[in-house]
């Protein structure tokens, strides 16, 4: 059965960076990768996703200080740099089979201080 499972969350200071982690293990082949975030009391944002062949897509909010990317094991990652304090959230990892069906993790706390 697919599991997801973040890491590398934690306290941050503005201006620092942190790098995100998702394990992904099952017997299903992931059309495609992505983080959201959900910060107190706001809706889940988009973050970040790529595509089996490598193309992605970013949020205009962390275009430029975010960079996604996964390895031959589809483990996805997310390497977050120049961290505001509007960056803290619960960040969610998912992914997404061919067959449409979408696979979530249970999130890790990024928490941006200023």
């Amino acid at each position: 059965q697919v599991q997801l499972v973040e890491s590398g969350g934690g306290l941050v200071q503005a201006g620092g960076s942190l790098r995100l982690s998702c394990a992904a293990s099952g017997s299903i082949s992931f059309n495609a990768m992505g983080w959201y975030r959900r910060a107190p009391g706001k809706q889940r944002e988009w973050v970040a996703k790529i595509f089996k062949s490598g193309s992605t897509n970013y949020a205009d909010s962390v275009k430029g200080r975010f960079t996604i990317s996964r390895d031959a094991k589809s483990t996805l990652y997310l390497q977050m740099n120049s961290l505001k304090p509007e960056d803290t959230a619960v960040y969610y990892c998912y992914a997404t089979n061919a067959d449409g069906s979408d696979y979530w993790g249970q999130g890790t706390q990024v928490t941006v201080s200023s």
